[in-house]
């Protein structure tokens, strides 16, 4: 079944001069894709993979162009216009996405960029978006695995590290102390599950929790590889600071200790109380 704000994958029913009629199921019937949109040599009876949206005239229209998020996702997005009715966010289609002014938690502003959460208001059947995010946050059952990748967007700085939204579900935090690169609002990282509180909210890290072979070996060959552009030495051993560590290789110093050990025990580099350097 089709969805609205959502990628689909529709067969071509019908061919017209300004474009080609969709399958859309019982719900939606034929739908339009205009001729600027349809790929290169697509015919009926072709499937083809569509974003579906409301145009100005609220008509159902499809469309291979990418939006920033389709329905059901967070996302950072800038206001291009206000008035009477809302703000108007640009996502990336030729129709801005309205935030309604109950759906803002300040008001907003033309040129600022916001955190929303896009999806479909079921009484007026369009495609909206809302600032109050908590209403859409873990609303799901938290079912997570220790050292599990997930997807991130980096939400809100506090005085102990940043808010993150999890896998678009559920709320996490990025302790300060656990982070070793630049992040900022709005950034989409990859992050690994620490720790499930009570309170189901989600401890997440930017590097897997202990010894994992396939991440050292990357950072190994990253210090390797880093070694042999540099001439054959870096001005870190196993004693330079965490923070001078972090400035370089963007990791932790337990990480680095790590892989020049593994480096060190494979004979490929030497330790000294200033240096590593190749063999």
């Amino acid at each position: 079944m089709a969805k609205l704000g959502k990628y689909n994958t529709l067969k071509v029913v019908k061919e017209l001069d300004f474009g080609m009629y969709l399958d859309g199921g019982e719900e939606f019937g034929e739908i339009l894709i205009p001729t600027k949109y349809i790929p290169k040599g697509t015919k009926v009876g072709d499937e083809i993979e569509v974003f579906l949206y409301l145009d100005s005239e609220d008509r159902i229209i499809a469309t291979t162009l990418k939006p920033f998020a389709q329905a059901g996702e967070f996302a950072y997005l800038q206001v291009k216009s206000v008035n009477r009715i809302g703000a108007f966010l640009d996502w990336g289609l030729p129709k801005d996405l309205l935030v309604p002014f109950r759906e803002q938690r300040s008001e907003m502003k033309e040129g600022y960029r916001y955190i929303v959460y896009i999806y479909a208001d079921v009484e007026s059947q369009r495609l909206v978006a809302s600032a109050k995010l908590n209403k859409f946050l873990d609303n799901t059952p938290v079912e997570y695995e220790f050292n599990q990748e997930v997807d991130l967007l980096v939400t809100q700085k506090t005085d102990i590290g940043w808010k993150v939204i999890v896998n678009s579900q559920h709320s996490g935090m990025i302790y300060d102390n656990e982070i070793f690169v630049p992040i900022q609002k709005g950034d989409t990282l990859k992050g690994y599950v620490k720790h499930i509180r009570n309170d189901e909210k989600l401890d997440i890290t930017l590097q897997k929790t202990g010894y994992d072979i396939q991440a050292m070996d990357a950072l190994a060959t990253e210090i390797y590889d880093k070694l042999k552009a540099s001439g054959g030495i870096i001005p870190l051993s196993d004693k330079s600071s965490a923070t001078e560590i972090a400035e370089i290789f963007g990791c932790s110093k337990k990480s680095y200790k790590k892989a020049i050990g593994a480096l060190y025990k494979a004979k490929l580099i030497t330790i000294t109380p200033t240096t590593i350097e190749l063999c």
